[in-house]
């Protein structure tokens, strides 16, 4: 696909030709290939990235191309509902943390999160998608708690940077593409 025909959603990357160049760049070597993270986990991260951004173009790309990477369709509801859970955490625990008030800290959290456990997705897969998620909430707490948690169950330093890269690929050029919907 990249040798030849481009996802439409590039020709409203080019009306800014640096954008464009940027994204291409990005696109290519952090969410359509390979690297320390496969070709089929990267295309899980860009889906979630871009259902967060709510863009419909990108979420309709990544659905099909997840699909043609052989992810099912209860896979990708898992992914989904994982990406779902942790906007759950990632509201408390950024209260908690922005709050000013230690009155918080001692409190437990309350919420259920079995999802996180009870999906048949693989562990590494599901603290990807938390870490991406995490971040791209901009919850501390949350992202450096799965930070950890990744690290424990084997994921390298390498592949949780590449998380970051795909998604905040994903999520910038969502963002993009609908501010020019507007």
């Amino acid at each position: 696909m990249l040798g030849g025909d481009l996802p439409e959603m590039f020709q409203v990357y080019g009306n800014v030709e640096p954008f464009l160049k940027d994204f291409y760049m990005n696109f290519k070597k952090f969410v359509y290939s390979s690297g320390e993270l496969e070709e089929k986990t990267r295309a899980i991260i860009a889906l979630v990235a871009s259902c967060h951004a709510r863009c419909p173009a990108w979420i309709r790309f990544f659905q099909e191309r997840a699909a043609a990477l052989g992810w099912t369709a209860t896979q990708v509801g898992e992914a989904m509902a994982v990406a779902a859970t942790n906007y759950n955490y990632n509201t408390f625990f950024k209260f908690r943390d922005m709050s000013g008030s230690g009155l918080f800290e001692g409190m437990g959290v309350g919420l259920r999160a079995h999802t996180f456990h009870a999906v048949s997705l693989d562990q590494k897969l599901v603290e990807l998608i938390n870490i991406a998620i995490s971040n791209i909430n901009a919850c501390q707490p949350c992202t450096s708690g799965h930070v950890g948690q990744a690290r424990t169950i084997g994921l390298s330093d390498d592949q949780i940077l590449e998380c970051i890269q795909c998604a905040s690929t994903m999520y910038a050029g969502c963002q993009f593409l609908n501010s020019c919907e507007c």
